[in-house]
């Protein structure tokens, strides 16, 4: 339950104002434009493969308010965007289907309480309208990696600034008269060390556990191109470093020539990252780089990158203090960029490495030392020790495919080989935890902030539930 800030950033315009389904004018929205190509369980963009009659169908009537299937898909699109954009698992299409379901919900929710402000007076200005929009507009620039950026997208979604705004301005009011709302109704209160544990003891239900963990030991095989592949990825990364240090905007060139398609669209921006999300050799670099430095070429097991560290930080709690890592020292993160040019294997490369993979797990079933063979053929670049042991690791942080593979071993045995986008994967189970609760000690200072959101959430629903029972809701379409 480590409470800790975590950059995500969704790159359609219209994500700016929430991450979340918010109030939208009972319209045809304006098209959200993927940044990357949508997952396979993703929805259909809701603008493409389906007729405006569909989309602009009525999902529920809220007093005298219609909540569009249109909007309900919209924002199923972002949130999938975001998840895909942050490398979290995709859902199925039976989760979606809940998805599209909590979204309505929340949307409802969201009309009653406006309904509510409406009826309370509560207004705000158009000067502190004026100021979010304007935050809005700047969040949504950088994200698209300076002003060209940002125009370029705007025509993509065949939007003008104007409009935009506009449509920032309409979601905005509402949202800043419901938190006023929220502010009358619930005043935040402070909660105390003594109160919370005590709340947490009594209630660990309402507080999520710590989930399985299995310690691992690795064998990555990673395919490999043959070496002119190599090469001629290295002249085209030395090229576009020479436009970038001529004088060339990082972000320009980023959109222009990345082929990483989830981020040349924002000008190459990552977002922040902290040891252990990316390639290591990709992280050695970022993290010792100076800010705006240009780095030199870059190998990974992607290709050859260009990286630029834009701001450095500490891991955040919700309290505003450092997040500590298991050597007790803040966990740092970076704000980087890059601009990556593959170096991809051909499938005759891919197949000469899962033979090799495959001779590899056989020996390890055999019952060869599992270390010998770690050092022989292991190119694992995350963390983890030189016998390959990466400690232990959530088993729901894994992709579902090694999550799938490993679920089921018990101590000691080794996995088939498991195949994920950075190379082929042979693991021992040297170790594993059940789900448990946490402890006290473990959450102790996050526990006061924690407790006070739980509380103040509780109030919340239930209120909000006496506001739908006064409602006049009428479901279209579920």
């Amino acid at each position: 339950m480590k409470l800790v800030r975590r950059a995500a950033a969704l790159l359609s315009l219209l994500a700016g104002v929430t991450a979340l389904a918010v109030a939208a004018p009972a319209t045809h929205p304006a098209k959200p434009v993927a940044a990357a190509p949508a997952p396979a369980s993703a929805p259909a963009n809701p603008s493409a493969g389906s007729s405006d009659e569909a989309l602009d169908a009525v999902a529920a009537m809220v007093n005298d308010e219609a909540v569009l299937v249109s909007d309900v898909e919209e924002q199923v699109y972002l949130f999938m965007q975001q998840l895909q954009q942050s490398g979290q698992n995709m859902p199925d299409s039976a989760q979606v289907d809940t998805l599209r379901h909590q979204f309505l919900e929340k949307m409802i929710d969201d009309r009653v309480l406006q309904a509510e402000a409406k009826r309370q007076g509560i207004t705000v200005t158009d000067d502190e309208v004026e100021k979010q929009v304007d935050n809005a507009i700047d969040q949504a620039r950088a994200r698209m990696g300076g002003e060209q950026g940002f125009e370029d997208q705007l025509k993509r979604e065949n939007l003008t600034e104007t409009q935009l705004r506009d449509k920032y301005r309409t979601d905005l009011r509402k949202e800043l008269a419901v938190d006023r709302l929220k502010q009358k109704e619930f005043p935040r209160r402070t909660v105390t060390q003594a109160e919370a544990e005590s709340y947490f003891l009594a209630h660990k239900d309402k507080f999520p556990k710590v989930p399985k963990e299995l310690r691992l030991q690795v064998i990555q095989i990673p395919p490999q191109a043959d070496s002119v592949a190599t090469a001629a990825g290295l002249v085209k990364i030395l090229a576009l470093r020479k436009r970038v240090v001529g004088g060339e905007k990082f972000a320009k060139v980023a959109g222009e020539a990345s082929e990483d398609p989830g981020s040349a669209t924002a000008g190459g921006d990552l977002g922040f990252f902290t040891r252990g999300r990316m390639d290591k050799s990709f992280e050695d670099a970022a993290f010792s780089l100076k800010l705006n430095e240009i780095s030199q070429p870059v190998r990974s097991a992607f290709g050859w990158h260009l990286i630029q560290v834009l701001e450095r930080d500490t891991v955040k709690t919700v309290a505003g203090k450092d997040s500590l890592g298991d050597d007790g020292k803040p966990m740092a993160e970076v704000h980087a960029r890059h601009i990556l040019v593959r170096v991809t294997p051909t499938p005759a490369d891919v197949q000469r490495w899962r033979a090799i993979a495959d001779h590899v797990r056989d020996e390890a079933a055999k019952g060869t030392n599992f270390t010998t063979l770690v050092h022989r053929y292991s190119h694992y670049t995350g963390p983890a020790d030189a016998d390959g042991d990466v400690g232990f690791v959530s088993l729901n942080s894994l992709q579902p495919q090694i999550r799938v593979g490993l679920d089921s071993l018990e101590v000691g045995e080794v996995s088939e080989v498991l195949p994920n986008q950075t190379g082929f994967n042979i693991f021992k189970v040297l170790d594993r935890h059940a789900e448990r609760e946490y402890t006290v000690d473990e959450i102790r200072n996050e526990l006061p902030d924690a407790v006070a959101q739980v509380q103040l959430q509780e109030k919340l629903d239930a209120w909000v539930k006496t506001l739908r029972a006064k409602a006049q809701i009428e479901y279209r379409q579920r």
